[in-house]
């Protein structure tokens, strides 16, 4: 049984973004009463903020990892990850790292995932996944959780994520590049919108009898997908996309 510890307590202080992410927004130190034995990975996520948003953790003059157990009277500071956050390097909070950027799209951020893989990234989106279905599948293949929803981000199976803030899609994917370091060129016009499958190069010819006059007329450029057999050009919806990126500061791959 856990032992009870009514009436101590620890003292936490937050970097200013993880502030943010309070309910109720606190000003300098929180004074957090110890009832029970728990994990300061525990605690912190008790106040609604997910373990994806922390960075680091320091009490004593040492950094500690989310098993760390805190004592009555100690003091504990909690940071924010900082952008660029690079998913392929061991840290003490996440000892097994990526091997590659990969994304799982949450329903209320749905329309993000068409953007990334317009931008040419693997990104995962199905829309009845309940989040349970998500955690399990960002532990099986390795990839970053991306959401609205904290209650997901709190599950244990899942150890990269974003608490998406944007609100508009395109925003949102800013945020994400930004936050992730993906700087560019970008592979886009290179995945199906609706699979997220990688595009395959297809003779004109061979799909000119599926293609309407004006696409027939102005475009050569044609990729088909191999799992839903859609076709694909560069219209301009992706230079549109191009034009945004390069203006936000991206290099632009075409």
């Amino acid at each position: 049984m856990p032992t009870k510890t009514t009436g101590q307590t620890i003292t936490i202080i937050l970097s200013e973004g993880l502030k943010e992410l309070l309910r109720k927004r606190a000003r300098g130190k929180i004074e957090y009463p110890l009832e029970r034995r728990a994990s300061i990975k525990d605690i912190i996520e008790s106040l609604g903020i997910p373990h994806t948003e922390i960075g680091a953790i320091e009490s004593g003059n040492r950094t500690q990892d989310f098993g760390f157990i805190p004592e009555p009277g100690q003091e504990v500071r909690v940071m924010e990850i900082e952008a660029p956050f690079e998913v392929t390097i061991p840290s003490l909070l996440r000892p097994e790292p990526l091997p590659l950027v990969r994304f799982i799209v949450d329903v209320n951020v749905g329309r993000l995932a068409a953007l990334l893989r317009l931008t040419g990234f693997d990104a995962a989106y199905e829309n009845g996944l309940r989040d349970r279905e998500i955690a399990e599948m960002a532990h099986r293949e390795q990839r970053i959780v991306l959401t609205k929803d904290r209650a997901l981000l709190k599950r244990n199976k899942i150890v990269f994520g974003r608490l998406v803030r944007a609100t508009h899609p395109e925003d949102q994917l800013l945020e994400t590049l930004q936050f992730f370091g993906l700087t560019g060129p970008f592979d886009f016009f290179s995945r199906c919108l609706l699979c997220n499958q990688k595009l395959q190069s297809v003779a004109k010819a061979e799909v000119i009898h599926r293609l309407e006059p004006k696409t027939k007329k102005y475009f050569n450029t044609f990729k088909t997908c191999p799992g839903c057999d859609r076709i694909y050009w560069r219209g301009s919806h992706c230079d549109a996309m191009a034009a945004r990126l390069k203006s936000a500061g991206f290099k632009d791959s075409f």
